[in-house]
C-alpha cells in the first residue's frame, strides 16, 4: 500500500488494547527554539562534526568540544516545551506506561519539562555528564554547568564528558527500544528527519510486520517529508504544536 498525504488533522484513533510507539526528533524542539545541526544559522554550522560530535574529536580537542556543548547547555536553558510536547504528555498519561513508549532522537530536556513521565533518550541526554573511562563505576549525573574554564574531571582522575551518543557509538538502549517496537499497534515518529539510523529504520520494522499479516500502522507528523516517507502509511505535513493536541482519540 502506498504512502498516503491525509487532511492533517484528521484523528488518529487509539482502539482499545492497542499500543503506540512515539519517535521524536529534531523538528519537535525546534518549534520551541532548539537550534539543530540543519538549522542554516545553527551551532553545528560554525563546526565539523567529527571535531565536536565524535570520541576522536573529543580526544583530540576536548576543550572544543565542552565549549560547544556548554554552549548548546546555555541554550537549551532559554527554551520551554511547545503544546506537542503537553500533548504527549497528556497522551501518556492517558494510556498508561504499557500502551505508550516514547524514544526520542533529541538531548534536550523539553519532554521531561512538558509533563512525560518516562522518556528513553537513544542519543543521550544534554544535562548529564559522565566519566570518559568506561571502566569507571560513576554513573552519569545531572549536569547544568555551561561554563567550563578548565576541563571537568572525574574522581578517578579521567575527563568527564556529555552523556551523549556521539557519531560512531551505538545509541543506548536499542534492544529495549526494539521489544517495543515489535509489541506496538501504532508508530508514530514526529519532527525526524528519517536521515539518522537506526532511528531512521525504526518505521521498516512496521513495514515488514505489515507486509506479513499484522495489523499495524505507520504515520508521520512535520513540516517536511522525511527522507523514509515511502515506508510510512501517511504523511501529516504541519507543525507539531498545532498539530498533536486533539489529534489522538482513546478508545477504551
Amino acid at each position: 500500500m502506498p504512502t498516503q498525504s491525509v487532511p492533517a488533522t484528521q484523528p488518529i484513533a487509539i482502539t482499545a488494547g492497542e499500543s503506540l510507539f512515539v519517535l521524536t526528533g529534531a523538528g519537535i524542539s525546534a518549534e520551541s527554539g532548539i537550534r539543530t545541526f540543519r538549522d542554516g544559522n545553527g551551532l553545528w554550522e560554525e563546526h565539523r562534526v567529527e571535531d565536536v560530535a565524535t570520541p576522536e574529536g573529543f580526544e583530540a580537542n576536548p576543550a572544543l568540544v565542552w565549549r560547544f556543548y556548554g554552549q548548546r547547555r546555555a541554550q537549551a536553558l532559554t527554551v520551554k516545551p511547545n503544546p506537542a510536547h503537553r500533548a504527549l504528555a497528556a497522551l501518556e498519561a492517558r494510556l498508561g506506561p504499557e500502551r505508550f513508549f516514547l524514544c526520542t532522537q533529541n538531548v534536550d530536556h523539553l519532554h521531561e519539562a512538558g509533563g512525560s513521565a518516562e522518556v528513553l533518550h537513544m542519543h543521550g541526554e544534554l544535562f548529564r555528564t559522565r566519566c570518559s573511562d568506561p571502566r569507571c563505576p560513576k554513573l552519569p549525573f545531572h549536569d547544568e554547568r555551561h561554563d567550563f574554564p578548565t576541563l571537568p574531571r572525574c574522581d578517578c582522575g579521567a575527563l568527564q564528558r556529555p552523556h551523549i551518543v556521539w557519531f560512531g557509538e551505538i545509541p543506548f538502549e536499542m534492544r529495549r527500544i526494539e521489544r517495543r517496537l515489535r509489541a506496538s499497534h501504532l508508530f508514530v515518529t514526529i519532527g525526524s528527519s528519517g536521515a539518522v539510523y537506526p532511528a531512521a529504520g525504526f518505521v521498516r520494522e512496521m513495514l515488514y510486520r505489515r507486509e506479513n499479516g499484522e495489523h499495524v500502522r505507520s504515520i508521520y507528523v512535520g513540516l517536511e517529508r522525511p527522507e523514509n516517507a515511502d515506508a510510512f502509511d501517511e504523511i501529516r505535513l504541519g507543525p507539531a504544536g498545532t498539530l498533536l493536541p486533539g489529534l489522538f482519540t482513546v478508545q477504551d
